[in-house]
């Protein structure tokens, strides 16, 4: 994400009015005095990240916030993308910071809960791994991660964070061996992940969706 797109939604959190500003007020707040253009740019590309809602003319600039969001014709729900995740070596960056919001029919979605996140998967060594019936995981899908679930089980697919990268994986326990052992599921060969309690890692929720890119 662009730091000005990040100074404008730091300034949205602060100050809810700004929808009442100019655009060349902003621009002033957040260190480009003169060129209001760079702000209403900026300001585009994070509607269309679905991160904002904004009608300039009716002077509405405001944040989206996850959650369901109920209309006339449906149910909305607002899925936070948080970043990619490798499916092969955990070769990827998991951004900490939501990058954009992804607007899902509450349809499409295993359940309805404020835990829920997106990831976009990176690579094929998970191109076997059903998460619902007629779905696997292929490159560029949303991947649906349930961050409340904490009670893993062999044989779970989850999102693991190892020394701040992120990877999609089968998990399996090992008791004789304490440890946990990641695994692809895939049409190619992948060396599995072995990890141990004092390890640099996180499990960052089960796999629980997709939808498809």
């Amino acid at each position: 994400m662009h730091n000005k797109q990040k100074q404008l939604l730091a300034l949205l959190d602060s100050d809810p009015n700004i929808g009442s500003y100019s655009l060349r007020t902003i621009a002033d707040k957040i260190g480009v005095p003169d060129k209001p253009q760079i702000v209403k740019y900026h300001l585009q590309q994070l509607e269309k990240a679905g991160m904002i809602q904004m009608n300039l003319e009716q002077g509405v600039i405001k944040p989206v916030k996850r959650g369901l969001v109920k209309s006339t014709v449906n149910t909305v729900f607002s899925l936070p993308v948080v970043g990619s995740a490798n499916c092969g070596p955990a070769t990827i960056f998991a951004e900490q910071n939501i990058q954009q919001y992804l607007k899902v029919s509450s349809s499409m979605l295993p359940y309805n809960k404020k835990d829920l996140y997106s990831v976009i998967a990176d690579g094929s060594s998970m191109n076997l791994a059903k998460v619902d019936e007629k779905n696997t995981i292929k490159n560029g899908d949303f991947v649906l991660v349930d961050s409340g679930y904490k009670n893993y089980k062999n044989g779970d697919i989850v999102v693991a964070v190892i020394d701040g990268m992120a990877t999609i994986k089968r998990y399996k326990y090992e008791k004789e061996n304490q440890r946990i052992v990641l695994e692809a599921d895939s049409t190619e060969k992948y060396l599995p992940i072995f990890i141990h309690e004092g390890d640099d890692f996180q499990l960052s929720g089960k796999v629980v969706g997709i939808i498809k890119s």
